[in-house]
């Protein structure tokens, strides 16, 4: 099973049925999303996965709303009458949040949890976390989306809003906003479950990183070296090597002598020891040498 489909079995499981203001929110949830069909004077709502099917089917006994269920192909469908609601318009054969509801999370927080929920339950997705971050509800209707959007802002989390040829979704890119979506409608054990992936992913990244800059600076060391061993050599084949200053000759002989040894490593080896950045004056100091000499 999916990531996605992992929470919402974990979601359909919930056992808050006997609250019926909570359950009239996911329902409205449901009916804001985008796979919900209007069809004169009934209502459809159809998807491939049966937690979802099976967590509506739940709402819509509670809310004492008669239905059928069909299935075609992978599709399940449930229908039922059009009935009015609270909270919701229809217009021209779509679903709408009413325009004049407002939004007060500290008033009603159980029953905007449950409409985000419910939103998520009839179109939401989830990446798997192990492969990138990304959570997703599909709407038909723009209004919605920037209504979930800022119902989920009232409880500090950010969303972005995606226009698509014929729907709206609002997004979720970022690993510590998906966490607190989860948490925020009631999928405890996904957020662990997410929490865990995203550690281990976090450390394998940071632990290539941190591979990739040392394999990076070895490379560099590695490059510096040649460069500086050319120029060295050069200068002996020139006979200009002994016309160079003492300290010049014993960096470059240890050099000569360490191909692979760091600036600190050849400082230490030194009669009179000096750090790196002196180190690197003196073999820098040959290079330019060998350079001048080649443009004579």
């Amino acid at each position: 099973m999916s990531f996605s489909g992992d929470i919402k079995e974990e979601l359909s499981k919930i056992s808050n049925l006997a609250n019926k203001d909570v359950i009239r929110a996911e329902f409205i949830g449901y009916l804001l999303s985008n796979n919900i069909e209007i069809i004169k004077n009934k209502i459809s709502y159809s998807t491939e996965n049966e937690y979802n099917i099976n967590r509506f089917n739940k709402v819509l006994n509670n809310l004492n709303i008669d239905y059928d269920i069909s299935f075609q192909g992978k599709v399940y469908k449930i229908t039922f009458k059009k009935q009015e609601f609270k909270n919701i318009e229809f217009i021209e054969n779509k679903i709408q949040i009413s325009k004049d509801d407002i939004i007060d999370v500290k008033k009603e927080e159980q029953f905007f949890k449950a409409l985000v929920r419910g939103a998520f339950l009839g179109s939401g997705s989830l990446n798997n976390p192990n492969n990138k971050y990304h959570l997703e509800i599909l709407f038909e209707s723009k209004v919605n989306a920037e209504y979930i959007s800022r119902v989920l802002r009232e409880f500090h989390i950010q969303t972005k809003i995606l226009i698509r040829k014929k729907s709206f979704s609002i997004y979720i890119k970022e690993a510590e906003e998906i966490s607190k979506f989860l948490a925020l409608i009631g999928a405890n054990k996904s957020v662990l479950n997410f929490e865990e992936i995203r550690v281990e992913r976090d450390t394998r990244n940071n632990i290539n990183r941190l591979v990739n800059c040392e394999t990076a600076n070895l490379n560099k060391t590695i490059n510096a070296s040649v460069t500086q061993i050319q120029a060295i050599k050069y200068l002996k084949q020139r006979k200009k090597f002994e016309e160079l200053p003492d300290t010049l000759k014993e960096i470059a002989e240890i050099r000569l002598k360490n191909p692979d040894a760091s600036l600190v490593e050849l400082g230490k080896m030194l009669q009179n020891p000096i750090g790196k950045s002196g180190v690197n004056h003196r073999l820098k100091k040959i290079c330019e040498i060998a350079e001048e000499l080649q443009k004579l």
